[in-house]
């Protein structure tokens, strides 16, 4: 069989659109709740310049899923991805709040996060999201290790350092993004095991900086390089630095905001024990950067898994779990990019499978899928003709907008 058949093939048992032109969005099943009734399904409606948004049925193996799609054409040098955020690495706020905030068009959800702790009892969940993410061409934080990942397993062979982001060359792709970090003192230079990250690796020390908020370091401590669920370590140590210089210590992590100009260095087990040796006044430099594996620099990337490579979809993407889900696909060679959120209405709440996703993401016609969070996390937003602030397009499922810690935002000028 030839690799045309086969993709003819493929195409062909993927999601089926039950699109009906003349009927009216939210009314194509009797029973379900209209996600935008002025809207005919399947129908696009511009945001701005160079952006649109609509949505559409598809029929999955659970049943009818409704996708809302927002068509972004990064051709258009006026029309820009970036990230939003609360402005801490571990903080969160609703979607829409932040793309108000930030004065974005229209956006969706980011990165899986560590919205629970009830492994740790009286450990606070950060909020922090579990992979790398870069705003306005700075580097916030970096990818927590692959076992302490937060969400369902990815697909075999991924890891938590994948993104998806916008170059600085305006193009959009995927790639992986790794910490190249060290601090050294006395002549010595040791390497970094994490920057603003809800969990570090066994042995390690992280830096925190002013990017990551008032939220206690002491989940950094917990679980371990096998197993999130892990305990978590009393061999601790954290050394403030302020101007470069060690002005405090303490045996447990701490919390609270740290300010700008300041870097709090956090231990465990062996790292622990090499921060010991530091001590009051001692000069102390921080480096840390994140280098791609394409060696591209980025002026936005945010975490999650790839489900599309090259036009086909990943091997092994599970096709028996189907959930609700948050994807981003990428096509004309990174100039444009299909933001999908499903539906959380009753109607619709089964979703999709991963399978199923990148299915969809391949049939708007991307060649590179990437699943961002899903379930009560999907969110979609965009602006209405004339509006000043952004509109829920879709709906939840937790009822009403989870608050997230990031997000993909469309701005325009």
């Amino acid at each position: 069989m030839t690799r045309r058949h086969q993709r003819s093939r493929v195409r062909g048992r993927s999601l089926a659109l039950l699109v009906a032109l003349g009927v009216t969005a939210g009314a194509t099943l009797a029973g379900t709740v209209p996600a935008d009734a002025a809207t005919p399904a399947g129908t696009a409606t511009q945001v701005a310049a160079g952006v649109s948004y609509r949505q559409y049925d598809l029929r999955g193996a659970a049943g009818t899923a409704r996708a809302h799609v927002l068509d972004v054409d990064l051709a258009n040098p006026r029309v820009r991805l970036g990230l939003l955020y609360p402005g801490a690495v571990a903080s969160r706020a609703p979607l829409s709040a932040l793309a108000d905030r930030q004065g974005a068009v229209a956006g969706v959800n980011g990165d899986f996060f560590d919205i629970s702790e009830a492994q740790h009892p009286g450990v606070e969940a950060t909020g922090s999201s579990v992979g790398p993410a870069v705003a306005n061409g700075r580097a916030l934080k970096g990818a927590v290790p692959d076992a302490q990942r937060f969400g369902p397993p990815p697909p075999p062979g991924t890891n938590t350092r994948a993104v998806v982001g916008v170059g600085t060359d305006g193009r959009a792709r995927l790639d992986s993004l790794t910490l190249d970090g060290w601090y050294a003192a006395a002549g010595r230079r040791l390497p970094l095991g994490g920057v603003n990250q809800y969990a570090l690796p066994e042995n390690s020390v992280g830096a925190y900086t002013s990017d990551w908020g008032g939220v206690s370091r002491r989940r950094a401590a917990c679980g371990t390089d096998v197993a999130r669920a892990g305990a978590c370590t009393t061999r601790t140590y954290e050394v403030t630095l302020r101007r470069g210089r060690v002005v405090s210590a303490s045996a447990a992590p701490g919390g609270g905001a740290v300010a700008v100009g300041t870097t709090v260095l956090l231990g465990r087990e062996a790292g622990a024990r090499r921060l010991r040796r530091l001590v009051a006044g001692q000069r102390v430099t921080v480096h840390y950067a994140l280098r791609s594996a394409s060696r591209s620099a980025y002026a936005f990337a945010v975490g999650g898994y790839p489900l599309l490579s090259g036009g086909e979809p990943l091997s092994g993407l599970d096709a028996s779990r189907s959930a609700v889900r948050t994807a981003v696909g990428i096509a004309a060679g990174g100039r444009r990019v299909f933001l999908l959120a499903l539906d959380g209405a009753a109607a619709y709440r089964r979703g999709l499978t991963v399978a199923e996703v990148a299915a969809a993401l391949r049939d708007l016609g991307a060649g590179e899928g990437f699943s961002l969070d899903g379930g009560g996390s999907s969110t979609l937003v965009a602006r209405r003709p004339g509006a000043a602030r952004v509109a829920v397009r879709n709906h939840p499922s937790d009822g009403s907008e989870r608050p997230v810690p990031n997000g993909i935002g469309v701005f325009t000028r």
